[in-house]
């Protein structure tokens, strides 16, 4: 599974892992290839998380903390690969910049497969 369908299958459950399986790389962010049938309140997802978590993490703001409170690997090697995946165009070692362009991208590529993401999280 991508690095992408890792994040998806932590805050989408099984109905989207077989969605995005099926895809290939460059598709796995297209609605059409992945609409589930249902829509989830990303927002919720992660902020029950959180609670669960007793730890301060800002997933709002942060691809580092978002990733740790999936329980996903958040080192700057898995960061780059994801940025790899979604197609990041910039120099990753910027870190900071790959960081706040992955986290609008994830969160935009949320929304895109059948998530509800607040607004202000999928600005461009």
């Amino acid at each position: 599974m991508s690095f992408f369908g890792n994040i998806l299958s932590k805050i989408f459950g099984t109905q989207q892992v077989g969605a995005e399986s099926a895809t290939s790389p460059s598709t796995a962010g297209s609605a059409a290839a992945n609409t589930p049938t249902g829509t989830v309140d990303v927002e919720a997802v992660l902020d029950k998380a959180l609670q669960d978590k007793h730890e301060k993490l800002d997933w709002r703001h942060s691809i580092v903390d978002l990733l740790k409170l999936l329980d996903l690997d958040s080192s700057l090697a898995a960061r780059k690969q994801l940025a790899d995946e979604l197609h990041y165009e910039g120099d990753k070692e910027d870190s900071a910049q790959m960081n706040i362009w992955l986290h609008k991208e994830v969160m935009k590529k949320l929304a895109e497969n059948g998530g509800r993401v607040p607004d202000d999280l999928k600005a461009a």
